[in-house]
Order: C-alpha cells, then structure tokens, then sequence
C-alpha cells in the first residue's frame, strides 16, 4: 500500500492558522452557511467512501453546492486540507481528555490506545496511504496526545521512552491495519474472494506439502492460517508483556536506589 499524499507539504504557517482558529473566516464573500468546518466533514465523508485520491476542491464544490473558487477564501489547497483532515479523524475532543491518577493501570490504557488506533484505521483506511512523518499538530492531535500520555503516566518511565510506547503501539496497529486492508483492497481489485484464491493454490501446495522439501510446514496443523485466530490480540498482549518487564524492572530499581538510566542496561555477563 504506497503513500498517495503528504502531510505538513502545502503552506505550514496557513495549516496552523486554520488548525488554531486564528484563519477561518475568508476574507470576502462568503456563501452563507458554507463553513471551514463544513469543507472538512465533507472531504472526510469523500475520502471514507472512495479514499483520498478522490477528494479535490471541484469534487468538494460539488458535494457543497458552492463554486470551487469559494472554497480556496477558506482553504489554499488540498494539501492544508489534508493537514485539517489529519487533526480531525485522529485527534480527540475536549471532553475526552481528563485527568488520571498517577497509579492508573497502564495496561488499559495501551491497550485501549491500541484499539482505538485500529478502529481508527478501519474506519479510516486512507489514513494508510498518508506519509505522516511530519505531521502539522493541531489542538485535537494534541489533545490525543495528552489523552495517551495521561493514561501511561503510571509505567514509570522517562518521557522519551513514553513517546516510544507510543510508537511502538501505532506501529504494531498500522502493521495489522495495513494487512486487513491490503487484503480487502485484493479481493476488490482482482474480484476473487480469499477462499477462492487459496483454494486454487490448495493442488500444488498438497503436492509440495507430500515432496519432503518443506517438513516444517507439512507438520503445521490444519487451521494454522485460520481467519478466526485474532492476531491483532495476542500480539497485543505480547507488547504489554513486553512492557511490564521493563516496568517491574524500573520499579525494582527505584526500590533499591537504582536510577532509571542504569536499570534498562545488561550486565557484564550480557
């Protein structure tokens, strides 16, 4: 699944402008009841329903009954669009940020990061094909932020590496994510179904199944490739496994007076 689009490359300073509420209102002629906000939840609804390739200014006129150019008095371009897009689907309301207690369980909170990030995903499926490495922040992005770091507060862990648990979550759920729509965009593409494309390799792989090259996967059981085994929840419970060894090592070295730094390095022994 390649990248269509980039984040943060049209007219940063004007994305900020719009994204902080100083840079809304078009300077002349408006067309009354046509709003930035409104321009937004459309191109979103267009890219949901027929991805991101389809979203341009003409299409939004179109959806918005107004003439494309009074759409470029409240936005320069598809590119600053972008950037309000981003901040919109990934980042959270208001209400949703709220103060956590400094010993709220951390194992919650990343797994609800993680499945509400895959949620996102699959409701979302374009923002896969975003190359987000630099992502314009607006106040809901922000807001998602603090929402995450308020819940992993409890780990006990430098702030970088808290940003790390972060990104080692998003990256896990984009992989799956990236896989789950890889595969439908497959059987949409080429009209055959999951099944029915297995099932015409299933002659020659029972043949080189019986041919003795491959002993390991012969002895593989039956439902290995199972559609039903969940993926996504054991490697998620395999990361916060992960997590909570270092998190009790951390805890074992404030116990006995050992900084933070030193608890995470191997000994001489390796």
């Amino acid at each position: 699944m390649t990248t269509t689009e980039t984040s943060g490359s049209g007219d940063i300073s004007r994305s900020l402008e719009l994204l902080w509420g100083t840079g809304e209102r078009p300077s002349r002629g408006p067309k009354p009841g046509l709003t930035l906000d409104r321009i937004v939840t459309a191109a979103i609804e267009v890219a949901d329903a027929e991805g991101l390739a389809a979203v341009s200014m003409r299409r939004l006129s179109t959806e918005l009954g107004t003439g494309t150019m009074s759409l470029y008095r409240y936005v320069p371009g598809k590119a600053e669009l972008l950037d309000l897009m981003l901040d919109r689907v990934q980042g959270a309301p208001p209400a949703a940020v709220k103060p956590e207690p400094a010993d709220a369980d951390w194992r919650a909170a990343v797994e609800s990061l993680a499945r509400t990030a895959l949620a996102l995903y699959r409701a979302h499926p374009w923002l896969l094909k975003v190359n987000q490495a630099r992502t314009v922040l607006g106040p809901s992005a922000l807001r998602g932020l603090e929402l995450s770091l308020a819940g992993l507060r409890g780990m006990g862990l430098a702030d970088a590496e808290l940003i790390s648990v972060i990104i080692g979550v998003q990256s896990f759920v984009v992989g799956i994510a990236q896989m789950e729509a890889q595969s439908a965009e497959a059987a949409e593409e080429t009209g055959l179904s999951h099944e029915a494309f297995w099932e015409s390799q299933r002659p020659f792989l029972e043949k080189a199944m019986k041919s003795g090259e491959y002993p390991l996967m012969a002895q593989l059981d039956e439902d290995t490739f199972s559609v039903d085994f969940d993926h996504f929840g054991f490697g998620l419970r395999r990361l916060i496994d992960g997590l909570e060894v270092l998190v009790r090592q951390r805890a074992e070295g404030a116990a006995g007076g050992q900084g933070a730094e030193g608890a995470d390095k191997p000994d001489a022994t390796g």
